[in-house]
């Protein structure tokens, strides 16, 4: 088990999505970042999007769970570092109007 996936566990024990309150999950892989919002409660996906740009992705995703009636998230950053693409999609996420 990496680094990453040790991180990953651990956010996983401590952070729950429910209908009221999802979870913005972030994946990042060499080509393309993909958020997610998850209720853990029901086990379904809410709002997904996949793009290379972290800004244009967190803004999306922003406007898409607005759309749906979502305007509060608990952030998982999936055990990668709070810096770089991660912090960016973050960033225009609460610019975009969500409140984690």
């Amino acid at each position: 088990m990496d680094n990453r996936e040790r991180r990953h566990n651990r956010i996983r024990a401590k952070v729950k999505g429910t209908k009221e309150r999802p979870r913005l999950c972030v994946y990042k892989s060499n080509r393309y970042l993909e958020a997610q919002l998850i209720d853990d409660e029901a086990g379904r996906t809410l709002v997904a999007g996949k793009m290379d740009d972290a800004q244009k992705l967190g803004k999306e995703i922003a406007q898409r769970a607005k759309a749906a009636g979502i305007s509060a998230v608990v952030f998982d950053r999936g055990g990668f570092r709070y810096t770089g693409q991660i912090a960016v999609l973050a960033d225009a996420a609460r610019a975009g109007g969500l409140k984690f």
